[in-house]
Order: structure tokens, then sequence, then C-alpha cells
């Protein structure tokens, strides 16, 4: 099942990752030991211990000596804006199941605000994507993003549904490896109040991220709206009490961590 070309670990690692993301593990289910991964795969133990190494990391599983690694069931995600996350990992660190729908893809011209994120001219075709985001069949989020056609081009006849666009353009080693992001409040317009099953003018979040490859190359501009009754933002800062770093610099970041809630939390 390993491919040539790429680290074994790193491989068993994504595998064991998409699996739970999927929910063929679910939060406390037991993965298979090492000594069966190693048999499946054709790794030594070694390898094997450092995709679970990587797992355990990013907390999503946890060990126990001598009897082997469960899938973590989470308080709340362990990574926010801090590391750069897709939807779907964020609600396997939830202990979410994260299922989308495709609500629109098709070319459009590019707004003013699309063509100066996208690097485009004004009018320019560019290609939108709307989804609807849940988890356990829950409204979550709504999506719109806005992508340049060669990028584009990569997500036809892809189930959208339940891939994501990072899984799907790092596969073609177009790796997405940094976001900028602006968040800010806004009111549901009727379209998007409909899809997430809030009153029109209800209080969303909107979080506007551009994403870009190696070479800062933008791969596309997406709009989140998230309804403000199921994700709250926890953030953690250090007081630099020894002035050891420059004001220009801010405040050193520890966590700044999504936290979804359920309709029975809310």
């Amino acid at each position: 099942m390993l491919q040539p070309g790429k680290p074994r670990h790193q491989q068993l690692s994504d595998w064991l990752r998409e699996q739970i993301e999927q929910g063929v593990y679910k939060p406390q289910d037991r993965l298979p030991s090492e000594h069966e991964l190693s048999r499946r795969f054709g790794v030594s133990r070694i390898t094997v211990r450092r995709a679970l190494q990587t797992l355990e990391h990013e907390g999503l599983i946890y060990r126990c000596q001598g009897v082997g690694s469960f899938v973590k069931q989470p308080s709340h995600i362990q990574q926010g804006l801090v590391r750069l996350t897709d939807f779907a990992e964020d609600m396997a660190r939830a202990g979410l199941q994260a299922r989308s729908q495709v609500v629109h893809f098709a070319p459009e011209p590019a707004s003013a605000e699309v063509a100066s994120r996208l690097g485009v001219a004004e009018g320019a075709m560019v290609v939108r994507l709307d989804r609807l985001r849940l988890g356990n069949d829950e409204p979550i989020a709504f999506d719109r993003t806005w992508l340049t056609p060669f990028y584009a081009q990569f997500l036809e006849d892809r189930d959208l549904e339940r891939e994501t666009i990072y899984r799907i353009l790092e596969a073609l080693d177009i790796p997405i490896v940094r976001g900028y992001y602006r968040i800010a409040a806004v009111n549901a317009e009727a379209d998007v109040a409909r899809l997430l099953q809030v009153p029109e003018g209800t209080a969303l979040l909107r979080i506007d991220r551009t994403s870009c490859t190696s070479g800062n190359k933008v791969v596309y501009f997406q709009q989140r709206f998230y309804r403000s009754d199921r994700i709250v933002y926890e953030l953690v800062l250090e007081r630099d009490s020894r002035r050891r770093i420059p004001p220009e610099e801010g405040m050193p970041l520890r966590e700044f961590e999504p936290v979804f809630l359920t309709a029975r939390s809310s």
C-alpha cells in the first residue's frame, strides 16, 4: 500500500489519520497493534512507532504502555490558528464526524476582493466552491472558496463532500504551507442563514483565509461562516515579564484553539 518517494512513517501516519477522520476508528477505539501495522504495511516496528508518535504529538491518539494506542476524546481541539489545519482535522480533534455538502461549484468573474486575494485581474474567471460543513450531521459552518482555474481543475471529479482541498492537493505534491487569516463578526444573510439553519441576521463568526503553497503562491481564498452557537475561540498568551521580546514582535502566543459546541452543550 505504501508508495516510493515519501517517508514510510509519514505515509502510515497519514493513513491512520485518515481512518480516524473518516470515523473508521472512533474516540476510545483501540488502533491496530504495532505488530499488526508492521506486518500489514511491511515496515519495521520503529517506523510504526514514529507514525504513532506523530499522531500522539498532534493530539489524535494516546498510548498506554503494554496495552496499545487509542483514539483520543479531547475536551477541545488541540490545534487552532497556531497550526494550519483543515476542517476534517479540526472535527476529528473535537471528536466529531466531519461531512460536507457541495452547494455550488462553477466558474464566475472575480470580484474586486477575490481578484486582489488571488492575484488576478478583476473580472477574470475563477471557480467558486460553496460547501455546507457538518459535524455529526449538524450544520457547523458554511464555506465559500475561490480558486484560479489552474488549481480548480484538480478538484473536478473528486468527492468534495468527503475529501478536503488540503488532502487532494497534497496528494499531487501541492501542499498548503501557509495561511493568512482575518476574523470578523457578521450578520447572516438570507442564503447563508438558510443553510446554517439560523434566523436571518444572526451573528456569525467569519474567518477569511488566503492559503498558499510553496513559494507563497496563492491557491485559494476562502470565507468561512461559523455558527456562533457552535464555536468559540480560546486564546492563551504569555506575559513577557522580563521584557526579552521586542515590543514590535508582540506577545508570545501559546494557544488559539477553536472549541466546538454540540447542540446539547450550547
